[in-house]
């Protein structure tokens, strides 16, 4: 064996008991798991962003009764509940927004894509949806 072949690090299969405790994922891994999984949220809260829009525009009455329905509730739902998955569905639009335009400059760019490139902008994404998320839900909570 050459001295280039035993300097060579070995890669492994990951044992989901042993390795996954220990082993860190970059930021750049954990923006496109969590983009995978804002897609998701968003598909799966489709129904509930429909009543939100329905009800909302429809009439007076009815957006009265939305805007009651965040503060005292919707049947045997509590209004902070509605809040919270309000919360997550702005996370999970920002996020994956941000994320989107990420992966189209990096698309658009390919000179520029490097490995410096990709954890800053993967730092960048993760500090502006959760900045922006933070502000948001400041104000659905009624903070300001």
């Amino acid at each position: 064996m050459t001295e280039l072949a035993k300097k060579r690090p070995e890669f492994r299969n990951i044992n989901a008991f042993k390795d996954l405790t220990t082993y860190r994922l970059p930021a750049a891994g954990w923006v496109s798991i969590l983009h995978r999984a804002s897609g998701v949220i968003m598909f799966l809260l489709l129904p509930f962003i429909l009543w939100m829009f329905d009800t909302s525009v429809s009439s007076e009455f009815s957006f009265a009764k939305f805007k009651a329905a965040f503060n005292v509730g919707l049947g045997f739902v509590p209004g902070w509940f509605l809040k919270l998955v309000a919360l997550a569905l702005i996370w999970a639009y920002l996020h994956h927004f941000i994320s989107g335009l990420r992966h189209l400059w990096m698309d658009m760019n390919h000179e520029a894509v490097s490995k410096e490139f990709g954890k800053k902008s993967a730092v960048v994404t993760l500090v502006l949806a959760i900045g922006l998320t933070l502000v948001l839900g400041a104000k659905l909570f009624g903070l300001y």
